[in-house]
């Protein structure tokens, strides 16, 4: 389906061949950055409600925070090996594809572009819309149409500046970091203040009080809470540009996950020091319900910091993805015009456009809650597979070298926990999940004509060579424009 092309967001050197490989750049530092900074998005000023929600009880809540963090840790570590023996950016797609072969490296691919990405998009999107807009709205609930309005137009803008110039979308980014730090210190220290001060704890005399014994709904609770981890593994998808990864993959994972969990938890017990379980329950935005508690006339801050945050979240997810998108391309898995090269100011147009389109898609639902539960059972159900395939290559490639080799009850500690995490709510909204797997299955035929079927028509092939000629035209015509500026 695609030529080999090169796509312009990321470093890349020539080698004598002609190929093009990207450049090791990233250091530990970096590499803690990364993973730090994709994990803490959205999620922890939106998914206290659906932990509390599914979980029902102050402890538990707090239980699943801390557990999701040791589970995130766990699964990194299990990527840590996988990404030291196979040294391939794109992560489960370049695991799945050596342990399992095309098909279900295909079948990922497809529900990331699908699924996956857009959905993460739309519900970060969606968040820094309802903390907009609840300070106008302050006595009744954001209208669903103002805040998909809204979304749409944060995907859109930042589509246009990540497709315009590269310095703009990595400028964005940086600023907007900034603000998700600030809003969660801010958080946290006020908790501190007000747990000793001891002005209201009622959160915690009887913190077990209505918890959960549903397995369903619990499994539901980890989805809540897993999904403000989302990202443990970010760091794989870019293993070809981590300097000496067999030493700072493995570290980057050990200080950035259980500093993202130390963080949550404390970020939480803020939460309940403040709120009570029925004030958490009753907002979508509980981090502006917090700041109106505490911080009186000041109380704007809090939504202007964590808009700020999950602007720069959708920013950094858009800006990334390309990286998926290069690694699909180079196997021969997407039409070359989602893979277009450019260099300096080039930017993955047809991508990036590609990916806004299908988030747009995805704003037709506002309910966040369900299109966690939606993308995370998809996602729950491929992390297994990838975690199948570092057992099986235990089994079948015994002499592989593994520069990192776990200790082997944590990939079989983690795939029990994936195992349930898609059991589970299947007894509980199998209307959700029947749909996640509809979407999978719908990528057989598509890999069966586009992957599979090498003698198509020449009217097919002119066709896509047709696209990608245009697609190449449009960049440098926006090239030239930026010039000519």
């Amino acid at each position: 389906m695609a030529t080999e092309k090169h796509v312009a967001s990321v470093k890349y050197e020539e080698e004598p061949e002609g190929k093009f490989t990207l450049k090791k750049e990233i250091g530990l530092l970096n590499a803690v950055t990364i993973i730090v900074g994709v994990i803490v998005g959205s999620g922890i000023f939106i998914s206290p409600k659906g932990v509390l929600l599914e979980a029902g009880s102050v402890g538990l809540s707090l239980s699943v925070w801390g557990m999701c963090g040791i589970i995130s840790l766990v699964g990194a570590l299990c990527y840590a090996e996988l990404g030291t023996c196979i040294l391939k950016s794109g992560a489960d797609y370049a695991y799945i594809g050596t342990a399992f072969g095309k098909l279900p490296a295909f079948l990922f691919l497809w529900v990331a572009l699908v699924v996956i990405m857009p959905t993460g998009n739309a519900i970060t999107a969606l968040t820094f819309a309802k903390y907009v807009l609840q300070p106008v709205f302050p006595d009744c609930d954001v209208p669903s149409s103002a805040s998909r309005l809204l979304a749409a137009l944060c995907i859109t803008l930042l589509t246009f500046v990540n497709c315009t110039n590269v310095r703009w979308a990595t400028r964005v980014q940086d600023i907007f970091t900034v603000a998700k730090i600030i809003a969660l210190v801010m958080i946290i220290i006020t908790g501190i203040v007000k747990f000793v001060m001891k002005e209201q704890v009622e959160s915690f005399e009887e913190p077990w009080d209505g918890t959960q014994t549903n397995p369903g709904r619990i499994a539901f609770s980890f989805y809540s809470g897993l999904f403000s981890y989302a990202g443990w593994n970010y760091l794989n998808f870019v293993t070809e540009e981590l300097k000496d990864p067999y030493k700072n993959l493995p570290r980057a994972i050990c200080i950035s996950i259980p500093l993202v969990t130390v963080i949550y938890v404390l970020a939480n017990i803020a939460y309940f020091t403040v709120l009570t379980p029925r004030e958490m329950l009753a907002s979508d935005a509980v981090a502006v319900v917090f700041a109106d508690n505490t911080y009186g006339v000041m109380s704007w801050i809090m939504p202007l910091f964590v808009a700020c945050s999950t602007f720069g979240g959708v920013n950094g997810a858009i800006f990334t993805s390309a990286r998926l998108y290069f690694v699909g391309a180079r196997e021969g898995h997407l039409p070359g015009f989602l893979a277009t090269i450019s260099t300096k100011n080039y930017t993955p147009m047809p991508a990036l456009i590609f990916g806004c389109i299908l988030t747009l898609i995805m704003l037709s639902s506002d309910d966040i809650f369900a299109l966690i539960n939606y993308a995370s059972f998809v996602e729950s159900a491929f992390i297994a597979l990838t975690i199948c395939g570092l057992l099986y290559m235990r089994y079948k490639l015994p002499e592989m070298e593994r520069p990192i080799k776990v200790f082997l009850g944590f990939p079989i500690f983690f795939l029990v926990v994936c195992v349930f995490l898609i059991i589970m709510p299947l007894t509980n909204n199998p209307t959700e999940c029947l749909i996640g797997m509809a979407v999978v299955a719908a990528g057989i035929p598509v890999y069966v004509v586009g992957v599979m079927w090498k003698t198509k028509p020449r009217w097919f092939n002119t066709q896509q060579d047709r696209l990608a000629i245009l697609t190449q035209k449009v960049c440098l015509s926006v090239r030239e424009d930026l010039k000519d500026d």
